[in-house]
């Protein structure tokens, strides 16, 4: 992760040069003239520069304060890139650990024109006492500036790319610096596809079990007794979705997690809280939605409804924005590659199918209230009424045909 820890040296080095290559491969060496950079570079034992070997495919060795590399000519230039980023990185104060190596190279191939000193720009510091909280990838750092420039911004996208722990840090960060009054915390009651039954407790303890995920979120970034002060002085608050009805939020950072799980009827219910000097966060995952079948997205719809307006920001990540454990990156490609096979296998729906049956049913009960008008001796009264159907569907009007 990178954070904030001071060296003793600046940083110092040159640009990287090239060396005469081959037909199937390039060369190139990375001279680094300070030798605290350089030792925050390699790593211990070389592990940092091991890492950036096997995640970028090229050799990576070291030979006195020089770096030499060799490989394909795209992941060499990939490999420069990090290693001149990383040294300035490095000598203004950050670490890089060999956990930064994948995402730090990820995000240089998807983003030819990205620069790993750009995540400076975006730096979280919510307190002096705790490490501030860096994007990682293109996305984040995208995600990050929008909620700085817009009042009203959605994240959406898969599980672990960092959606609501980046809000979250904005809110502590503007509330901390007296930004806001407040800060609002607030999901949708639903279970994960199970059923808990009637859970023991007053309200507080009831609700807690869903929003747990925020107040760690939380406590990561604040100390435990400086969070339960701001609850208690109202600085701080959490509460289900449905208890928004009816507020308005002035002067407060809101932010709305799980939002997939949304009803359509709630997402408008939220939107139209905002008041004066109010900043709102939207983040959800469209394709984990635990509502009832038939029961419409309200996330999904606001993403269809909104994303054209001005001055509400959408930000959407990939695959390539994951920061959980690398497996979950593999696994959220996996599900989506079975989501567009089986919208390929599904059916074309028959639109038409209800529409017939309702008026087959409608027919049938007009013949039935014609024949009992009929046995009852009322049929004076009654006015024929056409119909579209075919012609087996017709009931004759003359009584001997009946």
């Amino acid at each position: 992760m990178l954070a904030s820890k001071a060296l003793a040296e600046p940083s110092s080095h040159t640009a990287p040069q090239r060396l005469p290559m081959t037909q199937a491969e390039v060369r190139a060496q990375f001279e680094v003239n300070s030798t605290s950079v350089l030792l925050a570079l390699s790593g211990p034992q070389n592990r940092l520069l091991g890492e950036l070997a096997r995640q970028s495919g090229a050799d990576v060795s070291l030979r006195g304060n020089v770096i030499h590399l060799c490989g394909e000519p795209d992941e060499v230039r990939v490999v420069q890139r990090f290693l001149s980023d990383a040294a300035t990185l490095l000598g203004k104060g950050f670490e890089i650990g060999t956990d930064d190596v994948a995402r730090s190279l990820r995000g240089l191939r998807n983003d030819p024109e990205a620069s790993l000193t750009e995540v400076l720009d975006e730096v979280i510091v919510v307190t002096q006492r705790r490490r501030p909280i860096v994007p990682k990838t293109p996305g984040q750092r995208r995600y990050v500036r929008t909620i700085r420039t817009h009042d009203l911004t959605f994240g959406i996208g898969p599980a672990g790319t960092g959606k609501t722990y980046l809000a979250m840090a904005k809110a502590a960060s503007a509330l901390m610096a007296k930004k806001v009054k407040r800060i609002i915390l607030t999901r949708p009651a639903v279970e994960a596809g199970e059923k808990l039954g009637f859970l023991p407790g007053d309200l507080a303890e009831k609700v807690n079990p869903y929003l747990r995920p925020l107040y760690d979120a939380l406590h990561d970034m604040i100390d435990y007794e400086r969070v339960e002060q701001m609850r208690a002085r109202g600085q701080i608050e959490v509460a289900p979705l449905a208890f928004m009805r009816g507020r308005t939020l002035n002067d407060s950072f809101v932010i709305l997690d799980e939002a997939q799980n949304a009803t359509s009827e709630q997402m408008r219910m939220f939107l139209t809280r905002l008041g004066f000097g109010a900043k709102a966060v939207v983040t959800g995952d469209v394709t984990q939605s635990d509502l009832p079948s038939g029961a419409r997205s309200g996330l999904r719809e606001a993403w269809q409804l909104l994303r054209d307006l001005e001055g509400i920001g959408f930000c959407t990540f990939t695959e390539a924005d994951v920061v959980r454990h690398p497996l979950v990156q593999k696994i959220i490609v996996a599900y989506e590659r079975l989501d567009r096979e089986l919208a390929k296998a599904a059916p074309e729906p028959e639109p038409n199918r209800d529409e017939e049956r309702t008026r087959a049913a409608a027919r049938g009960a007009l013949r039935r209230a014609r024949v009992k008008l009929r046995h009852e001796g009322e049929t004076e009264g009654v006015e024929e009424t056409p119909e579209t159907g075919s012609e087996d569907d017709e009931t004759p009007t003359d009584p001997g045909q009946a």
